[in-house]
């Protein structure tokens, strides 16, 4: 197989804080990057603009919605998909590199390696956070449930591979940015699972943020990763029930 062009594909909102660091490391890899924007109000066009980038806006109307659209802007079938607070590492650099003049998968799975609040997370069900971000576009499209999209290959083509470089996420500056996600977030989980009508027993206040905050901090050893680690599961633990005692606020909306 010859030489693979690939596009880089990302979406944004008001990224004017990471979307510099994103398009910087993927200058050496890129055969065109594609931005789709949700109408930024600070820099993030400016910046993006500034690369040379296929800059496109269009209305939020999801992450998987927005995901699968900003495919259709790109020229090549070869897709690397990132995230605005993401960028290469210099081993990834290399491997896409190599892959490019032998794409021979459906899709190759990517570390994701987190930086939260400054410190580098390798334990805490963070890492190695396996991600498919690289494929061609033409054997899957983007699924999940808002606002945990993943990329999902059709039957039939799931000739896949791990890298070994990684994504390095710059996911939280401050412990309060992880609390506003949180909230957002929850927002957006909690309308997804209502419309595909998931359960909201009392139960689950309780039972499914203890096993959270278990899984986090002691199966997936959060407490060698120190204070994030710790930070991580109580926070993870209040997002679960956070959600949940959204979605009964939604169905308690329909009884009334």
């Amino acid at each position: 197989m010859g030489y693979t062009p690939i596009s880089v594909v990302i979406i944004t909102y008001n990224e004017e804080k990471n979307i510099g660091r994103c398009l910087e490391s993927v200058k050496e890899i890129a055969d065109e990057v594609v931005v789709l924007d949700s109408f930024s109000t600070d820099r993030t066009e400016e910046i993006c603009k500034s690369f040379g980038v296929k800059f496109h806006q269009h209305s939020f109307d999801g992450h998987i919605e927005q995901k699968n659209r900003a495919i259709t802007y790109a020229s090549y079938p070869h897709i690397l998909s990132l995230d605005a607070d993401e960028a290469v590492d210099d081993l990834l650099k290399e491997e896409i590199k190599n892959i490019k003049n032998n794409f021979v998968k459906d899709g190759y799975y990517i570390p994701r390696l987190t930086n939260y609040c400054g410190r580098w997370v390798r334990h805490s069900g963070w890492y190695p956070d396996l991600k498919l971000r690289l494929w061609d576009s033409r054997k899957g499209r983007w699924g999940g449930i808002n606002p945990h999209d993943k990329f999902e290959l059709f039957e039939g083509d799931k000739n896949t591979e791990r890298l070994k470089g990684n994504i390095l996420h710059y996911s939280y500056y401050t412990i309060e940015d992880h609390y506003k996600q949180v909230e957002y977030f929850t927002n957006i989980a909690s309308r997804a699972y209502f419309e595909k009508k998931i359960s909201a027993p009392c139960y689950k206040l309780w039972v499914n943020p203890i096993a959270k905050f278990i899984s986090h901090y002691i199966l997936n050893l959060g407490f060698l990763d120190g204070k994030a680690g710790y930070d991580i599961a109580r926070i993870s633990a209040y997002a679960t029930r956070l959600k949940y005692k959204k979605l009964r606020a939604l169905y308690a909306g329909i009884r009334h």
